[in-house]
């Protein structure tokens, strides 16, 4: 049974034994009950790891290079960013879903870089068609969760009008989500979700159970990085974890062994993938911390 399903079925469970109805506002991280009493980590990696090779303007590995780079990790999935996609076909779709299977590989998310800030009517409607199609292609890859922004405030906007666009876009997406079985992760991006109370003002309004939180480690510029993933991590459905985090915007290496502690402190059950954005050379660095993360995750 996948990740999802059985959330959604958690959440059932919760609206039956409360009359079956939800409560006004009734918020995904509301209805969503962790699958078990202890947490439940696995490991992934990110193909933004290696943006570099594979930028689609200049590709020097495929998606599916990749994929076979990954497997001779110790890893449990990989991560299939939606801008190194070469094609948006069914037929691309089953390929990477088979290559993957092949290398006993789960897919563990499909991230989109999305903007539901924005104010202009047609701009806005298709950033949402856009997270739509990227959660179906999402859905017949196998992926467990679709990462998603909220965007940057425009000049002139106010903060409040911004909110609410950006609750109505997910609200929207999550219909289609919930349809296919898909999870959607806001993930803490910066712009109207720099702090934790910002993210969770997004998150708290949404109805639907197909939504939860990406907690991206490196993410915060705030005093105390740590302090803040610890009060996003109990809604977390996916984490992607970096080897740097920026206490107050200043540089400093991860520590790994913390981050994973915050996780399971919060019971946190889904996949925790690498996204390494260091100066090391990808290739060199990425083996070295999977196996730091194995370890840290198993112990």
């Amino acid at each position: 049974m996948s990740l999802s399903r059985r959330r959604f079925l958690a959440a059932s469970a919760a609206v039956a034994a409360s009359g079956g109805l939800c409560p006004p506002l009734a918020s995904a991280i509301d209805l969503i009950k962790r699958p078990g009493p202890k947490p439940d980590l696995k490991l992934s990696l990110a193909a933004y790891s290696m943006r570099q090779f594979l930028d689609l303007k200049k590709p020097t590995m495929t998606l599916f290079d990749f994929i076979d780079y990954a497997a001779d990790l110790p890893l449990d999935a990989v991560e299939l960013t939606s801008y190194y996609w070469a094609e948006t076909t069914d037929a691309y779709t089953d390929k990477l879903k088979a290559h993957a299977s092949k290398k006993k590989l789960a897919i563990s998310g499909v991230p989109v870089g999305n903007n539901f800030c924005v104010k202009d009517d047609a701009a806005y409607k298709a950033q949402i068609q856009l997270v739509k199609d990227w959660t179906a292609r999402a859905a017949k890859v196998g992926a467990t969760t679709v990462r998603i922004f909220a965007g940057t405030l425009p000049k002139g906007d106010t903060l409040e009008e911004a909110q609410k666009r950006v609750v109505a876009a997910m609200n929207e997406c999550c219909e289609v989500a919930e349809k296919l079985g898909v999870m959607l992760a806001l993930e803490n991006h910066g712009g109207i979700t720099d702090t934790p109370e910002h993210l969770l003002d997004l998150v708290k309004p949404v109805k639907s159970k197909a939504l939860g939180v990406n907690i991206d480690t490196g993410n915060f510029k705030t005093a105390d990085p740590y302090a803040d993933i610890a009060k996003i991590a109990p809604y977390g459905v996916v984490s992607q974890v970096k080897t740097e985090v920026f206490p107050g915007g200043k540089v400093q290496e991860a520590d790994l062994a913390k981050v994973v502690k915050i996780l399971k402190d919060a019971n946190f059950h889904g996949y925790v993938a690498l996204e390494y954005e260091a100066k090391e050379d990808p290739k060199v660095a990425v083996p070295k911390y999977v196996k730091e993360l194995r370890k840290l995750i198993s112990g």
